[in-house]
């Protein structure tokens, strides 16, 4: 079987932030590791990514493993990052996601069209925490644009700034990408606008670019720059003490 490098560049970034040595099964299937320091999820949560036809997770302790291996392997992959299909069989206290995994190659880019003057601003400008610190707190923390490590790409509406995306330099050469557009504003293609900008300077730093969404409108504009959905990620939290040691 052909392999996709666009899936392997992808892959390549997930098995870097599990912080142990792991891979993903060639096949449908999954590798569970002890990981306390893994990035794929808050500590001490549980990461799980599935791309493509197999999933990589992190446990926080090697009992938390040996139950995950035992029940999640019984699973079908595509239900790993389902919170009801998980939630179903494991005590899990709160989860965060699921998020679609979605990532594009300089050929596969369709940059939006120059409709609006898109600017640059250095992170963490003061015009750009304005519009942070307008929106409700669960879009600023969704977008992390407050956490970027690129130049911001910004379109005004006078001198406000409505619209900005940037991205953070992840491990693996990746480039996570934050979008974020005033309420008022959105349904106008300004993210498309500034997220292109930021796609684009990514791909000429030579990084892959990554949009993790959760929203379908956040998903339909990624699709529109050439993302393709590769995965899913789910985060969750149960209390080691329920878990079950035997069947």
């Amino acid at each position: 079987m052909a392999v996709d490098p666009l899936l392997k560049q992808a892959q390549e970034v997930w098995e870097t932030l599990a912080a142990v040595p792991v891979s993903f099964p060639p096949v449908d299937g999954l590798n569970v590791v002890t990981s306390p320091a893994s990035q794929m999820a808050p500590p001490p949560w549980v990461g799980i990514v599935v791309l493509g036809d197999s999933a990589i997770i992190t446990a926080p302790t090697d009992r938390a493993a040996q139950v995950l291996r035992r029940i999640l392997a019984r699973m079908p992959t595509t239900a790993l990052t389902s919170p009801v299909a998980v939630r179903a069989v494991l005590p899990v206290d709160e989860v965060l996601g699921p998020a679609v995994l979605g990532y594009v190659s300089r050929d596969g880019f369709r940059p939006a069209p120059a409709d609006r003057s898109v600017k640059r601003l250095a992170p963490g400008h003061h015009d750009l925490m304005t519009l942070v610190n307008s929106v409700p707190p669960e879009d600023a923390r969704e977008s992390g644009m407050d956490e970027i490590t690129s130049a911001a790409f910004v379109v005004r509406n006078g001198a406000d700034v409505v619209a900005a995306a940037g991205f953070q330099a992840w491990p693996a050469a990746a480039a996570h990408l934050c979008v974020l557009t005033a309420p008022g504003e959105r349904g106008r293609g300004l993210a498309r606008q500034v997220a292109s900008a930021a796609v684009a300077q990514a791909l000429a730093d030579g990084l892959l670019p990554q949009w993790r969404a959760r929203p379908m409108a956040s998903r339909n504009v990624a699709r529109a720059l050439g993302f393709r959905e590769l995965g899913s990620q789910l985060s969750l939290r149960f209390n080691q003490e329920e878990l079950p040691l035997e069947d």
